[in-house]
Parts: C-alpha cells; structure tokens; sequence
C-alpha cells in the first residue's frame, strides 16, 4: 500500500483548486464537532466501510485522510482499508488537524458547517424577515391570519414541535404552498429546530416570488423552548396532495427561479452516458420526501431530500466539485434545491425533470444472514448464558440508540474504533457476545474484538431479534466501555436537566451567527450572490 503525505499548503491548494477532492476525517462523529477542517467530511473508522461508498462513489478519486496527530494508528488502518476497498489516491494530511492550525489555517466545531454557515450568509446578504417567538404568540392573540410551517423532515417534527405548526419539509415549501395558504394575505412563517432551514425555507419561498408576507422564526423550536413557552410532540399534522391549479402555478415560480439562478436542465439519456464515465464523480440525488421514494424512484438514486441536502450538504455528498444531478417528478423540488447549491458554490449542478417515466418499485432486500463461518448464538442461547452469569453482551449500536432505544439488559456500550481496548474495561467473564440493530455491524466488529484476546461471538439477528422474542430491554447509559463520543449531540439531545439544554441550546444558537466571520477569515467558501 502506497500512501503519501500532503502539507497543508497542499491542501489548501486542492481546496480551492478545480478537481474533484474527497477529504476524510475519521475520528469519531462526537470527536471531529468538537474541531476539523471545513470542508472535511465526516465518516469515522468504525462504520466507514459502511459509509465511504456512497460518499466518495468513484475509486479513483484524490482521497486526502485527516485526524488528530496523535490518531496514526487510526490513520493507518483508514488507509489499509480504504485500499482493500479499491481506492487508489490516498494521502494523509501531515500533522493532522493540528499542522493545519499551526499553517494558519481555520478549524471549525460543530457539524454540517458549511451549510450552516451558508444559512447565516443567506440571511445576511438578503435580510431574510423573521419574527421571534413571541411575536407567534401576539399574532395568535390578536387573531393574525398566519400559518405556521415546520421544515423538518417528519421524524423531527413528530418528535416535538411548536404548537399549530404544519409539517412541510424544505423542498416541499414552493411545490405545496398554494394549497396551503391560498389567500395572499395569509402570513408564512417558518420554522425548524434552530436557524438554517428556517432561514432557506423562507428565502425559497420569497425566490419564489409567492405574494404572501414571508417570514423565518428566529432560532426555531429551540428559540421557542428558550422563551419559555410550550412544544408539542407527537404531532401529525402534515401537507395533502397538490392540486393540479397549484401544481401549474408551482410549475411557473420554479420556472422562473431557473432562469434567475441559471439552473441546467439535463436529459436522461445524458446522464445515463454520465453513469458510464469514470473520470467524474456524479451524485444522483432524489430530492422529493422519502415516502414518494421508497415507493418508486430512478434507478441509481439515493434519498436526499431537498432540505436537508441543502442544510447537510455533506452527509451526502463526499466529494468536493463533484457533478451533481438532482432528481424529482416535474422539476419544481429540484429547481429549488439546485437554486441553493448554486448558491453554496456548488459549480455542476443539473435537474433532471423528466426522469419520472423511468421511476421503478425498489427491490427488497436481501434478507441479512451470518456468515456461516461466524461464531454465533441465538437470542434463546443467549438468554440462557445471561441467566448462568457467565456472558456479557457489547452493543455497538450507535450511543444515542444504546440511550433511547434500549440495549439488552447488562449490556456495555463499546465504540468499534477503540477495539479492542474497549473491551479491557469489561469484566473477565467466559463470553462476550456483540451485537447490533439487526446484527450486521456486529459481525463486522467481531474481527476487532477477537484481537482482545477474549472468547466473542454474535447475537443472530442481532438486538431486534431479542425484542422480536419478547424479551426485555434496558434503557440509558448503563454501562458504558466508551463515552458518547461516536455521535455529535444536538442540544435537546442531551441527558441532562433543562439548565444544562438550554445552555446548549444557547451555546449553538450562537455559534451558528458567528460562522459567518469564522468563514470569512477562512476564504475558502465560494458563497454567491445573485441579484
């Protein structure tokens, strides 16, 4: 394996530079927001064979590594894997993140930075209108004709929102808006958990040209938590079908924003000749909500719906100057998506709006079963050895589902990336057994914790085969071989008393208004202004 190292000035150069980059942070997701580079996009060592695929999709790609200095262990086995996988142009930043900052150069905490930091610019440079959450309340006592629109995927909605608000997700606004405030008299607001999509899903709706008086709530539920007011969870409240006058008008607005951000349209035969081409990276991206694609969808696309590719533009896309195609049923979802990644500075940017005819029913897939050759136990054997005392199971669930989900009872929570040493802190008992969500993962992992030394097998079908026997589960952080330290926590995500949330909630508020001058010192966003 043939692996080189690359100075930050080098780095730096390709940043800026024309071609296609992939640069890959892979410490842990709770590690890399506390400090990384901007435009580095996290996929940590634990899951990456996982992930790295549908992130940097073409093998052939400049691949550049990044961690602490300290994590050459970690670096070294990115790397051997990575080359397992077929990637062939991999380097490592030398120094790590800490050689970066010592050439001068900025780091950042945080996640999904550049899209954050995209929202505030927005706001900035067109003075998007806002009104704070009292404002919301005084207009309901004065009895303002206004409708409230949470855009959030559904799952955050549901999870709590601000009372009377409609679910209607970012990509949605523009194609649905006119079924559901008809009247131009009637007030838009919008809201999501913090600022960002607040801000682009007003924004979009007045590029759109709607005549209603458009506006964001400043700092969304968690401004509304900190005023002291109220949330409702459980919520359903959700958009209908579009009617077909308003699927004409919708038509027209999106229309006429492609002309003004210069939006290009291209064909399918056209991107099935991209399909073939090696010597570009290509993203389809299916914008519409996740429902409309997992009952059917173009062959080669994966979800990503237009509001959160926009706010989290690198949970999707790992590869800097890639070509991006985004893919709806008539081109309105799309436009408005592309209309903001043109904005990001994202330069190859096409819809395909004719792609519908092409739309197919995913296939199942293949039911998940062990490896033959791997030891294992099933969920009755294991019951069994818990009773005797003489077996202790690791989960390597995500924290957040080990916390909220649940685990098996006596089960310790251990993070892949820090295997074997994670299973030093458990106690010497005859056997360990992994396990994961429907086992998978932890048949991966097992290859690691067989280095401890230490007696491992795997759950058959993993924790979900436990709960599909009935059996009982744990919740919280009950045993923990790691912290929390896979998984960024956002601020309502905490296991803590309300002081210390809303003091999150405060800290995140604010750090997302100062990205703007973090960014500008350092230049190399490519954030553009249309009239």
């Amino acid at each position: 394996m043939s692996v080189s190292r690359m100075m930050p000035a080098e780095l730096r150069n390709l940043i800026t530079g024309p071609d296609e980059l992939a640069l890959i942070d892979l410490r842990e997701g709770g590690t890399f927001s506390e400090s990384h580079l901007l435009f580095a996009i996290s996929s940590p060592l634990s899951r990456l064979e996982i992930f790295i695929e549908g992130l940097v999709p073409l093998k052939s790609v400049k691949l550049v590594l990044c961690a602490s200095a300290t994590d050459g262990d970690m670096i070294a086995l990115g790397a051997s894997r990575l080359t397992s996988l077929g990637y062939s142009d991999i380097s490592i930043l030398e120094g790590g993140i800490e050689g970066w900052k010592a050439a001068g150069h900025e780091l950042f905490s945080g996640v999904n930075v550049p899209s954050k930091a995209f929202g505030e610019f927005i706001e900035t440079t067109y003075k998007t209108p806002h009104v704070q959450a009292h404002d919301i309340q005084r207009m309901k006592a004065d009895g303002e004709d206004f409708i409230l629109l949470d855009s959030r995927p559904y799952t955050e909605y549901h999870a709590m929102n601000i009372p009377g608000g409609i679910d209607v997700p970012g990509a949605e606004l523009v194609y649905r808006i006119l079924d559901m405030a008809p009247d131009p008299k009637t007030k838009v607001v919008v809201n999501c958990a913090g600022r960002t999509r607040s801000i682009i899903g007003a924004q979009s709706l007045i590029n759109a040209g709607i005549p209603n008086p458009v506006m964001a709530l400043e700092n969304g539920t968690m401004g509304w938590h900190l005023a002291g007011l109220k949330l409702e969870r459980g919520q359903t409240r959700s958009y209908s079908d579009v009617s077909p006058g308003a699927h004409v008008i919708a038509l027209n607005r999106a229309r006429a924003v492609r002309d003004r951000f210069g939006i290009k349209s291209v064909d399918e035969q056209t991107v099935l000749g991209w399909k073939k081409d090696t010597s570009r990276t290509t993203f389809y991206l299916d914008v519409r909500d996740p429902s409309e694609f997992n009952m059917a969808h173009w062959p080669g696309a994966k979800s990503a719906p237009g509001g959160q590719l926009v706010q989290a533009t690198d949970k999707y896309v790992g590869v800097r100057r890639a070509r991006l195609v985004l893919i709806d049923n008539d081109g309105v979802r799309a436009t408005m998506s592309a209309s903001w990644l043109v904005q990001m500075g994202w330069h190859d940017v096409h819809i395909m709006p004719d792609a519908s005819a092409s739309f197919s029913a995913p296939e199942k897939p293949a039911p998940i079963s062990l490896n033959l050759s791997t030891p294992s136990l099933s969920v009755n054997e294991l019951a069994k050895a818990l009773d005797d005392g003489n077996c202790i199971v690791v989960d390597m669930a995500t924290s957040l589902q080990y916390r909220d989900e649940g685990h098996i009872p006596g089960s310790w929570f251990a993070v892949r990336s820090n295997m074997p040493e994670n299973l030093s802190k458990i106690p010497d008992v005859t056997l360990l057994v992994l396990t994961s969500a429907d086992g998978s993962f932890a048949e991966m992992v097992l290859a690691d914790a067989l280095k401890s030394g230490r007696n491992v097998k795997v759950l058959e079908g993993g924790t979900q085969s436990w709960i599909d026997e009935g059996k009982p589960l744990e919740f919280g952080f009950s045993h923990m071989a790691d912290g929390p330290v896979d998984l960024w926590y956002k601020p309502y995500e905490f296991d803590d008393d309300d002081k210390d949330i809303e003091q999150a909630m405060e800290q995140y508020l604010s750090w997302e208004v100062d990205l703007v001058g973090q960014i500008e010192r350092d230049d190399t966003t490519e954030f553009k202004v249309f009239n």
